[in-house]
C-alpha cells in the first residue's frame, strides 16, 4: 500500500465519522476539484483549507446517515497518487430524499497529506435529491 493509496482510504473513513481526524490529513494548500459540481450551483474547485473546510462542514450539516460503501482504492505508479471507486449513500435534511451517487476520485499526495482531490460524481443523482436544477438545462 503507497502513502497515496493509504490517505485516500483514510479520507473516506474519516470524512463523515471523524472530521477532525480527517482534517489532519489534509495539507494547507490542498486543492479539491469537482468538475461537475458548477452544474448544480457548487463550486467546482476548493483551494486551501478554509474553503476545503468550509465547503466540507457544509456537507455534512446538509446530509444525515451519509456513509461510503464499496471503497476501491488503487495506488498509481508514483506512489504519490491513487484512484477510487466508492458508492455512498445518506438523507438530504433539506428534501428528505435519499442521495445515492457513486464517485471516482483522485489523490495526490506530497509530505504525507493529502494535497490534491479530483472528485467525479453524477450531478443528476445529486440535483434530484438536492431538488435543484441543473445548471443550462431547460426544463
Amino acid at each position: 500500500m503507497s502513502i497515496a493509496s493509504d490517505l485516500l482510504r483514510q479520507h473516506f473513513e474519516t470524512l463523515v465519522d471523524d472530521n477532525p481526524r480527517w482534517q489532519t490529513l489534509i495539507a494547507d494548500e490542498l486543492v479539491w476539484e469537482l468538475p461537475y459540481a458548477s452544474s448544480i450551483g457548487h463550486p467546482d474547485r476548493l483551494s486551501g483549507r478554509e474553503a476545503v473546510v468550509r465547503h466540507v462542514t457544509w456537507f455534512l450539516g446538509a446530509v444525515e446517515k451519509f456513509r461510503f460503501s464499496d471503497v476501491r482504492v488503487q495506488a498509481l505508479a508514483d506512489g504519490d497518487a491513487a484512484i477510487a471507486e466508492v458508492k455512498a449513500e445518506g438523507l438530504i435534511k433539506s428534501t428528505g430524499r435519499v442521495y445515492r451517487q457513486e464517485y471516482v476520485v483522485f489523490l495526490r499526495a506530497g509530505a504525507g497529506k493529502i494535497t490534491f482531490l479530483r472528485e467525479y460524481f453524477d450531478p443528476v443523482r445529486a440535483a434530484r435529491a438536492l431538488d435543484t436544477p441543473i445548471v443550462g438545462l431547460q426544463g
